[in-house]
């Protein structure tokens, strides 16, 4: 069964949401038989690399959202705790914030090498915990390392337009799917789960997409029993 999980690595609840997936994971006894796809989603392209107030996410969201310093270091402390009770430290006050692209493109080559895994846990690592500039060419070509790219990877994400074209067909696909916000998780094409929600809830709808899912991917067919004859000449009635 396919899960396609839409995400922004400088969205604190898409990484809130990557662990409490992972959480419901654990405890589904049928994991080995899900595949699970991330994909891109810009939460705002239009964010410059170097935004004013990049250095102080607290006045950056204050401006952008028209509330006071306070209201908005309020809301991140709150983020805080959500992301400690899902095992997750987060570092505001280090934070850089800047355009994600790069980012996405990143993860984009990354998934031609099957490593769109590794290149989503190390990327939200690198933002929300260790304060990384993702924007910085540099620092990309040393998380791409991390994360199994080579030095021309990484150039080849950052050069070549197919990269930035995968990241904006992922987007526009979420938005035909009716998502308005990341995270968004897609079960099976049939399913979805909108939000950081809790382990507990995203494996109740796994199960339920699941057991369909088995059930249409079985190979057996619904029988209503009669009279039959087998190749033995076995007949019942």
């Amino acid at each position: 069964m396919k899960i396609e999980i839409w995400s922004d690595v400088m969205c604190p609840f898409c990484y809130i949401g990557k662990r409490n997936f992972e959480a419901a994971l654990t405890q589904f006894p049928d994991r080995e038989n899900i595949e699970v796809e991330w994909k891109s989603f810009q939460l705002d392209p239009t964010i410059p690399e170097a935004p004013e107030h990049r250095e102080n996410i607290y006045q950056f969201v204050a401006a952008r959202k028209g509330i006071s310093y306070q209201q908005s270091v309020g809301m991140h402390q709150q983020v805080v705790r959500m992301a400690k009770d899902a095992g997750l430290e987060y570092h505001f006050d280090k934070m850089l914030v800047t355009n994600s692209l790069k980012a996405q493109r990143l993860i984009q080559i990354a998934k031609t090498k099957g490593l769109g895994e590794n290149a989503e846990e190390r990327l939200f690592y690198a933002y929300f915990t260790e304060g990384k500039d993702l924007s910085d060419d540099a620092v990309l070509t040393e998380l791409g390392n991390d994360i199994g790219l080579t030095n021309a990877d990484v150039k080849e994400a950052l050069t070549n337009p197919v990269f930035q074209h995968m990241v904006e067909a992922d987007g526009a696909e979420a938005y035909r799917l009716g998502a308005k916000g990341v995270p968004f998780f897609v079960i099976n094409r049939k399913y979805a789960i909108a939000g950081a929600q809790s382990g507990t809830e995203m494996l109740k709808v796994l199960q339920t997409a699941y057991a369909e899912w088995k059930k249409e991917n079985s190979g057996l067919l619904q029988v209503a029993q009669g009279a039959t004859c087998t190749p033995s000449n076995e007949c019942t009635q």
